[in-house]
């Protein structure tokens, strides 16, 4: 899939994946493919300035959490209220552009 085609809704999807648990990088990365069948793929460059981003906008929080498995602790993220807030309006306006784009360009008539 075209990568430019995420331009504008990495955040809805990065607060999608984040709606029922908190989740650490590799986690929200492996959802967000698992949950497209593989259409989108996030590398570290990309993710990690998003979730730093979310977090500034006071939409996640992020607190270190030790593994079960050891290891060094990684960061978790979870969405706030505002983060909640923010996914609902992204979600609503997301809608509304999906409908208008299907409108345009028909198709399922």
């Amino acid at each position: 899939m075209d990568p430019n085609l995420l331009k504008g809704h990495l955040d809805l999807i990065l607060l999608a994946a984040l709606e029922h648990e908190p989740k650490y990088g590799g986690q929200i990365t492996q959802e967000v493919k698992t949950r497209t069948d593989g259409a989108f793929q996030f590398k570290e460059g990309s993710l990690y300035p998003a979730l730093h981003r979310l977090e500034k906008a006071g939409w996640v929080l992020a607190e270190f959490h030790q593994l079960p498995r050891g290891g060094t602790p990684v960061r978790f993220y979870t969405l706030t209220e505002s983060g909640r807030r923010a996914l609902d309006d992204k979600r609503d306006t997301y809608y509304r552009f999906q409908n208008a784009v299907r409108t345009l360009v028909g198709g399922n008539e």
